[in-house]
């Protein structure tokens, strides 16, 4: 290092580094390290700019020698915390930072950073406590109010989340994330207006910001403005292309519009995200494009909800003229009902050993091989029968036949979304339709749940025969109506060719499209919607007027009345 000293050397690389030329800086720390290997400030920044260069193995090498040399230096564990968390080795990065607070316990960022890494690992209530230790060291710290808010909005606090996303605003009005995590804390808090002014703010701030695009368009979907939606989707993909969550978002807004075809490519997507990582299935046999197998078998999987089985299984005539021989692997519950409805096909409950087979295929991208669209989409309606030999015994347990109309009633789906079902007592109105008997269909119903029935609704349950979806099949047979929220119940009575009538959230699943009253995927279904979001009530009052009609009709139902 000619006509330089040691420190004119490393005060020409902090210079460099601290300006951003890595290229020369790091030439510069090596030189020094040459001469003296043991110096700890450039064995240190080495690592700092081999972490910022992406080669964090290096990063922890040069860190942790420097570590050795000094033991009691808070930042070179802050920065090894850093490194390790950015390598996904959480429980590591913990250990560093809480290193780091131990030499100096009023070091706000790594309070705020031991946090991030907490929450990482689920432990919220402890990263909560760390951001607000690093707020109360330094109250003006945009980064631990913001990390603060998305914290408190993953715990379900919502309000207090929002507010400590407008603090962190207020410190910087430029923050893109602050925007991002008020957005997102205002969405889940049903305040969808103002969550979509926060994401628009955001990706003003930061147009490339591919996560807030997509939660833009999550919003605009959530108040039904899917051409909006399907927009933003579409800048966030522009962005990142293979951001999978957008592309599947993408597809839940085109399908619903009756775009099938570039609707169904864009749900292939599905396999990419981590909410679905459970129903992948890593098949060493290739995946069915479509075409002739020649002979060979098929693997048809079933994949996400029953409701989902038992709607697409109507394709399975399609296919199995393609195909050799065809295995179908189906949810337990519906085993024996599909059985029956195909007793020369191999129904396999999920979970038991699968013959030997050649080709896979979920059951959910059959529509995209058949290049399904609203024209040609299966209609052959009913698909599904009751096993024949229980009919009768339904019959009667359903009692002696009367002049009453006999009326099927769901009204909770799945945990997931929580905003299809409604309560019992909102079905209350129902009760003053004369001239009906109601039976519940719904499974898992407790005697606490069913004990405070709305006065005058006579409801008898059902379910405790109700031990799988041919059991539920033979009971419907029997009833003159189902009446359901959007569950498995009203795909199966649709495929029986069941009078049934659904009822839907504001914006529901994409399978039921846009503003109909009809479904082309179930002749004699109705279709009954919320005018505004979380609006029971009203559906249940133009129920009630089309159950009168239908009661002063003499029974007679069918979709369009």
């Amino acid at each position: 290092m000619p006509q330089m000293t040691i420190q004119q050397a490393f005060d020409l690389a902090m210079r460099h580094h601290q300006s951003g030329r890595l290229h020369e800086a790091e030439p510069l720390y090596r030189q020094i390290l040459t001469q003296h290997p043991d110096h700890f400030n450039a064995l240190h920044l080495l690592g700092v700019i081999a972490h910022q260069v992406g080669r964090h193995d290096a990063a922890v090498d040069l860190i942790r020698r420097a570590i050795t040399l000094k033991p009691d230096f808070p930042e070179a564990y802050f920065n090894l915390g850093t490194v390790l968390e950015d390598m996904g080795h959480t429980d590591q990065a913990i250990a560093a930072y809480l290193q780091a607070i131990a030499a100096k316990p009023d070091y706000a960022e790594a309070h705020c950073n031991l946090g991030i890494a907490l929450q990482a690992k689920g432990h919220l209530d402890q990263a909560i406590a760390a951001y607000r230790q690093a707020i109360r060291l330094k109250p003006r710290f945009p980064e631990a109010h913001n990390n603060l808010g998305n914290a408190l909005k993953e715990k379900g606090q919502w309000d207090q989340a929002i507010a400590a996303c407008r603090q962190a605003i207020a410190l910087r009005p430029n923050y893109a994330d602050a925007y991002y995590n008020l957005g997102n804390a205002l969405n889940a808090n049903g305040c969808g207006d103002e969550a979509i002014n926060a994401y628009r703010q955001a990706v003003n701030l930061k147009p490339n910001y591919a996560a807030a695009y997509s939660n833009l368009g999550n919003a605009l979907k959530d108040k039904g403005h899917l051409e909006e939606a399907a927009t933003a989707y579409r800048q966030a993909i522009a962005i990142k292309h293979d951001y999978a969550e957008a592309h599947w978002n993408l597809a839940l807004v085109l399908l619903p519009q009756g775009n099938f075809l570039q609707g169904w490519e864009e749900y292939e997507w599905r396999w990419q995200l981590n909410e679905l990582a459970a129903l992948r299935r890593n098949f060493t046999q290739p995946r069915w494009d479509g075409g002739d197998l020649h002979g060979r078998t098929l693997l048809l999987h079933a994949e996400q909800g029953l409701g989902d089985t038992l709607q697409f299984i109507r394709y399975l005539p399609l296919v199995a003229p393609r195909v050799g021989q065809v295995i179908v692997e189906c949810p337990p519950e519906l085993q024996r009902l599909l059985q029956t409805n195909h007793p020369d096909i191999r129904m396999v409950p999920r979970g038991q050993t699968l013959p030997t087979f050649d080709v896979t295929c979920p059951l959910l991208s059959v529509p995209r091989l058949l290049a399904t669209t609203l024209a040609n989409l299966p209609r052959q309606v009913p698909y599904l029968h009751a096993p024949a030999a229980e009919i009768p015994l339904w019959r009667q347990r359903l009692g002696p036949d009367t002049a009453a109309a006999k009326v099927g009633l769901v009204w909770r789906g799945g945990p997931k979304p929580p905003q299809r079902s409604c309560r019992l007592q909102q079905l209350a109105p129902l009760a003053q339709v004369p001239g009906v008997v109601f039976f519940s269909l719904q499974i898992g119903t407790t005697a606490a749940e069913l004990a405070p029935t709305p006065d005058g609704l006579k409801l008898t349950d059902l379910s405790r025969g109700l031990h799988d979806f041919a059991d539920t099949a033979a009971a419907i047979a029997n009833l003159d109506l189902v009446i359901t929220v959007d569950t498995a119940l009203a795909h199966l009575a649709g495929a029986m060719g069941q009078p049934v009538w659904t009822l839907l959230k504001f914006v529901p699943d994409w399978r039921w499209l846009r503003e109909r009253t009809d479904s082309p995927w179930y002749p004699t279904m109705r279709l009954f919607r919320q005018p505004a979001s979380g609006d029971w009530d009203s559906v249940i009052q133009q129920v009630s007027k089309a159950l009168t009609e239908l009661v002063q009709t003499g029974g007679r139902v069918s979709s369009q009345q």
